[in-house]
């Protein structure tokens, strides 16, 4: 098993010390319950971590650690760019988590038409941040060197621009749906600067969010048989990518097999 990873504003190098405190000390120390000669990750979540030995501790929440080996990885390519329409408050952070964990660089929460749930002024703010909370302790749980970025609340003005700068540089943009004839697999995403995911809500895309992501040159397409839960269609969609592309090679970003 591969040690624990824990978040510091600056990656130490190699032959360096760092201090942990905080929240993330207390989570080390008290939590974990890290000592002293044990091995840590400590990461930036922007590509850097070092691998540590644990020095001391202090009281509940600080130790220090000394850096063995310092790594920056790169993102894995293509970048992935989630468009998450806003699911029921019960799987909300769900989605959040397994996309963290199946690997995407980019979460983008949208207030869908038929989309239950209402982030409408400070509910944004706090939705948005629950989710970045939610992106940052899985790609902890899941040793990512890179905590997806979550961005603000996006209408579908929004999603319409995200989508067109993607297929400018020349990327795919897939809307994922059971009205969709073409199998994801059939796309040559291995190509592909960056892919764009669009996920329905529970009661789906509507026809007329379907035939504006058409307009655009959007691929609407189908992952299998099964008709999946909005909560789940992103991650399956992200390990696919990983078997189709080279985001899975053995010198991309990825936790412990």
């Amino acid at each position: 098993m591969s040690p624990p990873l824990f978040w510091v504003d600056e990656v130490p190098v190699a032959g360096s010390e760092a201090e942990l405190s905080g929240p993330e000390g207390r989570h080390a120390v008290t939590v974990t319950r890290i000592g002293v000669g044990e091995t840590i990750l400590l990461g930036d979540g922007a590509g850097a971590t070092a691998t540590c030995e644990v020095l001391a501790t202090r009281g509940k929440d600080t130790l220090r650690a000394r850096a063995l080996e310092y790594r920056f990885v790169d993102r894995p390519r293509p970048i992935v760019t989630l468009v998450q329409a806003l699911p029921k408050s019960e799987r909300s952070e769900l989605v959040v988590e397994l996309a963290t964990e199946a690997g995407v660089d980019v979460i983008v929460p949208w207030q869908s038409s038929r989309s239950v749930a209402r982030w409408v002024g400070s509910k944004a703010d706090k939705g948005v941040a629950k989710w970045r909370t939610a992106a940052a302790a899985a790609a902890k749980q899941s040793r990512r060197a890179w905590i997806p970025e979550v961005a603000d609340l996006a209408s579908m003005t929004d999603v319409r621009a995200r989508c067109a700068a993607v297929l400018d540089e020349g990327g795919i943009v897939v809307a994922l749906h059971e009205s969709g004839t073409r199998a994801f697999a059939e796309h040559d995403f291995r190509a592909a600067p960056q892919v764009l995911l669009v996920v329905g809500p529970e009661g789906g895309l509507s026809d007329e969010e379907l035939a504006d992501l058409s307009a655009l040159g959007a691929h609407t397409c189908v992952l299998g048989p099964q008709v999946l839960r909005t909560s789940t269609a992103a991650a399956v969609a992200l390990g696919a990518l990983g078997v189709l592309t080279d985001r899975w090679d053995a010198d991309a970003e990825r936790g412990p097999n």
